[in-house]
């Protein structure tokens, strides 16, 4: 059996994300979708959208999903489930799970790597993470859980982007590319969006190209206008290894239009970039070392680097103390070679990580 595609929805309470379900939903997609709700309480279903049966855990409904609550534990849940669509008792081609709004997505997406019956029967496609363009600047400065679900994210959408002036949504987005700049960011309008930014985004996939923005990474891309009223505290900039040659604010995507509030978030991001390649047995001593130290802070963290002994690039990626590495496709004869590392948490210590990585290099 195929492996079942799983997408993580989350979002801080009222950010859209049952809207956006159900917007999945009712797409005529001709898939039968199961839709796991993690939701605290009684009440676990919005009821004018999914009505189910409280005595039953998993309910079959007439558009084709599949509906169940935790109301145990969801490694137990997802294996239920999977044991059931082997045993031909339910049909369905992908999981959503929608988590409260009050969740920390890490320990959600740990359950796909942690429990072998789970990482037998599943891919993890995808983190979608929903914010509300109209609460979230307090939300983010209030709540610790709000900017956790932004550094997992592998997709943004920011829903009531009408309710907020154009200024004040650029501001936002600005401060969501600080926090996480590999995740695309889209505004969504009642959870119109289109099916292909939801499903099959192999946001997971160690393989899949690293997704971080292009105008992140690149050191010429220097912005026209002055970058004098803004903050550079946690931009990526570029460790040039020869020489520490640093383009301040190069690489910070700082939209064109007024001055920008600095937000002290401690769920920060930064790029690490060298042409210089890493010696294998010291970069995996060194990562082996931060994971174990700060891993419960390191969020996501991503790259394609340049390695030592193969003309493969190497990917490799992790959550919190989950760290996994894969050969991808072969540097191309032109292509320049360069290990790009993205690393989102909650005050990470930088200059130890960057310190240790330039260590690692040959």
């Amino acid at each position: 059996m195929s492996l079942i595609p799983a997408t993580i929805l989350t979002g801080f309470l009222g950010s859209g994300k049952t809207t956006l379900l159900k917007r999945v939903l009712s797409e005529a997609h001709g898939q039968k979708i199961a839709v796991i709700e993690n939701e605290f309480g009684e009440e676990n279903i919005d009821n004018e959208i999914l009505v189910s049966d409280t005595n039953e855990q998993i309910i079959q409904m007439s558009n084709g999903c599949i509906c169940c609550t935790i109301r145990d534990d969801l490694r137990a849940t997802l294996q239920l489930l999977a044991a059931k669509k082997r045993k031909g008792l339910l049909e369905f081609e992908r999981v959503v799970i929608e988590t409260t709004g009050l969740a920390d997505p890490g320990p959600v997406i740990q359950t796909f790597f942690m429990d072998d019956e789970v990482a037998e029967s599943y891919l993890l496609d995808a983190v979608l993470t929903l914010v509300d363009a109209k609460h979230a600047p307090q939300q983010l400065d209030e709540r610790q859980e709000a900017r956790r679900q932004i550094g997992f994210a592998d997709h943004l959408f920011i829903s009531k982007a009408d309710l907020v002036s154009p200024d004040a949504l650029a501001d936002l987005q600005h401060r969501l590319k600080h926090m996480n700049p590999r995740a695309p960011q889209q505004v969504a309008h009642f959870g119109e969006v289109a099916l292909t930014d939801v499903l099959d985004l192999r946001g997971f996939n160690l393989n899949a190209k690293l997704d971080i923005d292009p105008d992140f990474l690149q050191p010429e891309a220097a912005h026209a206008h002055s970058h004098s009223d803004h903050d550079h505290g946690d931009c990526g900039h570029d460790h040039g290894h020869e020489g520490h040659d640093h383009e301040h604010g190069a690489h910070c995507n700082h939209p064109g239009h007024g001055h920008h509030h600095h937000h002290d978030d401690d769920v920060k991001s930064f790029v690490f970039r060298s042409e210089r390649a890493f010696d294998p047995a010291k970069l995996e001593d060194f990562l082996g070392a931060i994971v174990n130290i700060y891993g419960p802070r390191m969020l996501r963290y991503k790259g394609v680097l340049y390695m030592k002994g193969t003309e493969k690039k190497v990917i490799f990626q992790g959550v919190h103390q989950l760290m996994g590495s894969d050969l991808g496709p072969a540097w191309g004869p032109d292509e320049q070679r360069m290990s790009k590392m993205v690393f989102i948490g909650i005050d990470l210590p930088r200059d130890i990580l960057v310190q240790g990585l330039e260590q690692s290099l040959v």
